[in-house]
């Protein structure tokens, strides 16, 4: 066939050849294998644009015909993997587009070929009632996605429309384009590996990939090597726990990541800028994690088929923590869990911390209850400093100006900082744990206490409790018998046996292991009466991590206060523990076992407590100068403590 010509360019016989027999017998393998194939497609499609010869009666499609010229190629990085055929690209004008890999099928459920004759589909058992995870349920899949993900997140590609296939049954309009990533076609590899297959288009159907031929030459490659889908072996499972939403579940795994530190994850899905749904690779379950430390703005949400408006810089804030971690591998460390069952605590992703960014970017405000946290300089300096720049949220900040009430006073002291006022009560110590710890009761309830019980061992006098006919459940109050015969109320804290019941004595704090056959049930007229005692923790110290130090401190606060009458004042609360200062006799406890060498400040930052910190601080001092107690032989702080500046995980 002689040469044929155009303004523009020259067509190659064989290409217009080769093209003929593909349009009429759909099969590439027919070209000339003296041209290379991806030259052949160039040649074609310049002579389909232009109506040459065979040509002359193309009408190219309608929808890739209506794109812009400068949409049909665009340059994008890539935020998000949507299972293994689709990727989100964040685009050069801060907008984002879902694209599609054109002429490429995923790995899929169920048997049978596909109806355009396309790619292999692997069978897979699913549990009656069971909830469907595509991406973990049906083999391959997670495979495909763990391929394009660890290849494109965060990466720029070079991505070309080839064509736009319409919305049918019930799926929307899907953008099928080319992507490039230095020169690898991202399909082509994907197919090649066996983790997607070719679709099969219809003779007369030109919306297809730009690089159809590469396409399908991967694919017989690929059934060759017997790779992915193609291969006779059983596939991969992926048996995964999901303790997302399950509060009972969640409570189990705490204990575990709490002990485990910094755990690696993969985060799956972001549903707001402070909360993301988290695999942990090693512990291979899913789980809800919590951002701790912030105040986060609430995005707009879709509450049962009907769109909630969010609260202000919250989409920005949901915008800013999906580019950052969106399928990305992090850090976690979990601190606790709520009555959801959802896990709270601090991520970080490429060193830094995840609550630290937000809060620099003015997209979350500081939470109260950061206030003991390690991290909590660094979320107090960066609000400071977006404070002052009044970014986003603090837009339309001012700073309030206190007013400072000065004294004058004959020792020429300028001013003088206001501590609130105490409230202190008459307690008796009843119990001291380790760990300062203690349990007291109210004074004034100490008359009412001892009447209530001489009346209900009266009754169980009177209507003795038949021995064996008490089966202890956890949980459940009861009536137990000490050591001194007296009968008192208790709650039952652990069942291990009928010979190890474990119970709490509630109006007074202590503890004890006994048979089931020292409990009774306790009579309904004194169930209704509160526990008579209540924990407290002693104020802004903490015993040494030394099991003999914390014995001897234990030992010396018992000698100091137990059952004596002392003052208390409650000077904060942690959740729903309470913390105190305990005076005996006009001196304070704490202060006292600390100049003892017995315990350790806690120096924390309320203003309220400046002034209790500070004089535990002095007598800490004199401890280490006199070298009394864990001071005997210098200085006890560790190398590794936060003082040094040393954090968690480094």
């Amino acid at each position: 066939m002689s040469e044929c010509s155009s303004p523009q360019t020259s067509i190659d016989g064989k290409c217009l050849l080769s093209y003929a027999v593909e349009q009429l017998l759909g099969d590439p393998s027919f070209v000339t294998n003296a041209i290379e194939a991806t030259e052949a497609q160039k040649r074609a499609m310049f002579a389909k644009e232009n109506q040459l010869r065979i040509w002359k009666d193309y009408h190219p499609s309608t929808q890739v015909q209506s794109i812009p010229i400068k949409s049909k190629n665009f340059i994008g990085k890539v935020v998000e993997v949507v299972n293994a055929d689709a990727l989100v690209v964040k685009l050069g004008d801060g907008t984002f587009q879902k694209i599609f890999l054109s002429s490429l099928r995923p790995p899929r459920r169920g048997e049978g070929d596909s109806a355009e004759g396309g790619a292999v589909v692997v069978a897979q058992p699913q549990v009656s009632g069971q909830r469907v995870r595509p991406l973990y349920d049906v083999p391959y899949m997670f495979e495909a996605r763990e391929f394009l993900r660890k290849k494109l997140i965060g990466k720029k590609v070079n991505v070309t429309v080839d064509y736009i296939k319409p919305a049918q049954d019930g799926y929307p309009e899907r953008l099928c384009c080319t992507v490039m990533r230095d020169d690898i076609n991202i399909a082509e590899s994907l197919i090649g590996k066996g983790l997607a297959t070719c679709l099969r288009h219809k003779q007369d159907d030109d919306q297809r990939s730009a690089l159809y031929d590469d396409l399908l030459g991967a694919e017989q490659r690929a059934k060759k090597n017997l790779k992915g889908v193609h291969s006779p072996k059983e596939a991969p499972t992926h048996k995964i726990s999901d303790y997302s939403g399950d509060a009972a579940k969640a409570k189990t795994l705490l204990p575990f990541l709490q002990r485990a530190g910094r755990t690696m994850a993969l985060v799956e899905f972001v549903a707001s800028g402070s909360r993301v749904r988290l695999f942990l690779l090693k512990d291979t379950c899913i789980i809800t994690f919590l951002l701790a430390g912030l105040n986060c703005p609430r995005a707009p949400r879709m509450q049962e088929d009907k769109l909630l408006e969010g609260e202000p810089f919250g989409q920005e804030a949901l915008a800013f923590t999906k580019e950052m971690i969106m399928q990305r591998e992090v850090e976690v460390e979990v601190e606790a869990c709520d009555k959801g069952g959802n896990f709270i605590g601090w991520l970080y992703v490429e060193g830094k911390n995840l609550s630290v960014e937000l809060v620099a970017e003015g997209l979350c405000k500081v939470s109260p209850q950061a206030e003991r946290s390690v991290h909590y300089t660094a979320l107090s300096e960066a609000e400071s400093k977006v404070k002052a720049a009044k970014k986003n949220i603090w837009e339309s900040y001012v700073e309030k100006v206190e007013e400072k009430l000065e004294e004058k006073v004959e020792d020429s002291q300028a001013e003088e900082q206001v501590v609130p006022e105490k409230k202190y009560k008459a307690v008796v110590v009843t119990e001291v744990s380790p760990r300062a710890v203690f349990w007291v009761q109210l004074v004034a309830q100490g008359p009412h206490l001892e009447q209530v019980m001489e009346e209900m061992r009266k009754d169980l006098a009177e209507n003795p409790p038949l021995a064996g006919s008490f089966t202890p459940k956890k949980g459940q109050m009861c009536v137990s018998r000490f050591s001194d015969g007296l009968w008192y109320r208790a709650l039952i804290e652990k069942v291990a046996s009928t010979q190890e019941v474990h119970v709490l004595y509630v109006d007074f704090g202590n503890r004890q292991v006994l048979p089931a056959a020292n409990l009774a049930t306790l009579p309904s007229a004194f169930a209704g009466l509160p526990p008579q005692a209540k924990e407290y923790h002693l104020a802004c110290v903490a015993p040494i991590d030394d099991e003999d130090w914390k014995d001897e401190a234990n030992a010396a606060f018992s000698d100091d206060v137990m059952g004596k009458t002392a003052m208390l004042n409650v000077e904060y609360k942690v959740q729903k523990e309470e913390y105190a200062s305990l005076n005996y006799e006009g001196v304070d406890v704490a202060e006292k076992l600390v100049k003892e060498g017995l315990l350790r400040v806690e120096k924390r930052r309320e203003k309220r407590l400046l002034s209790l910190v500070e004089t535990y601080c002095k007598a800490e001092e004199q401890a280490r100068r006199d070298r009394r107690g864990i001071w005997r032989y210098g200085d006890v702080t560790p190398d590794d403590a936060k003082e040094f500046g040393y954090q968690k995980g480094q």
